[in-house]
């Protein structure tokens, strides 16, 4: 591939100093292209939830009342389980993870409990019945690594359960507090997956499957979006693509550009406007 960027320098009869950049800003690219597009790939969004109304507004479903009373159990068992892994875990990592996650189900706990009110929903006082069993299953556990293999799995298991039904109830809600504590719900669920995964103890084998995608869907999607359809058939993504189709983009791209300076170059009409300003003193 060198040989080719060569090729194209000597073509073009570039300066070296121009030459020298030309080579070393392809290299880059062509042999670590994240590196090159890191510079340009903008920053993950956190989404502003200050932009949401939060006046109780609009027709509250079932699911909804659900939701919200779901969120508040969630505290009611991560809270006592990330303090049992101050006392229970030898790991200063699991113990940092159950602080923080006990921490912010503490405000998120805040957040829900307003809302409830607003909306006058009934909240509970204590987990559920799985809940605490959960919460008794890590009481029993030995101290050290059987109890941090069971806060992470329960813990892991969990977040991964509400996590899409925080999807669903923030697209279809329509009420806005119930919408603004989805949102801000989600932000809280997917620092938790982080935090759990950090552990590097996730048994990822033992996760379930997600269900196989809906063949209708699917064909839709591709008739309305061929660019779409032509990547999945050729097991690829319009997302991925290989080094030596982004090295000869780039390479085409190049070639192109130098192509078009050189014929600029050598356009009468510019010389001659350059002879005129020399003469009239404007010349470089």
């Amino acid at each position: 591939m060198e040989a080719h960027v060569l090729a194209v320098v000597r073509m073009f009869a570039l300066p070296r100093r121009l030459a020298g950049l030309l080579i070393a800003a392809l290299a880059l690219v062509l042999f670590d292209p994240r590196a090159a597009l890191a510079a340009v790939e903008p920053g993950v969004p956190d989404p502003p939830s200050n932009l949401l109304t939060d006046t109780g507004k609009g027709k509250m479903s079932a699911a909804d009342k659900d939701f919200v009373i779901k969120v508040r159990l969630a505290g009611l068992w991560e809270i006592p389980a990330g303090e049992m892994a101050q006392d229970k875990s030898r790991s200063n990592r699991i113990k940092g993870i159950g602080a923080d996650i006990a921490a912010q189900h503490k405000v998120l706990d805040q957040l829900t409990r307003a809302a409830a009110k607003k909306l006058d929903v009934d909240l509970p006082d204590e987990p559920n019945e799985a809940q605490q069993g959960w919460l008794q299953e890590m009481e029993d556990a030995a101290v050290g690594e059987d109890f941090d293999q069971i806060y992470i799995d329960r813990l892991r298991a969990a977040h991964g359960n509400i996590f899409p039904a925080i999807a669903t109830i923030r697209t279809t809600t329509r009420n806005d507090t119930v919408r603004k504590l989805a949102q801000r719900a989600n932000q809280f669920v997917m620092t938790h997956l982080t935090l759990l995964e950090s552990s590097n103890i996730v048994d990822f084998a033992a996760l379930p499957t997600a269900p196989p995608p809906n063949a209708a869907p699917a064909k839709a999607a591709s008739s309305a979006n061929p660019v779409l359809s032509a990547a999945d058939a050729a097991g690829g993504s319009t997302g991925s693509v290989s080094l030596p189709v982004i090295g000869g983009i780039v390479l085409a791209a190049v070639a192109g550009g130098l192509l078009i300076t050189r014929r600029m170059m050598n356009d009468p009409r510019r010389r001659y406007r350059q002879r005129r300003a020399s003469s009239d003193g404007y010349g470089y």
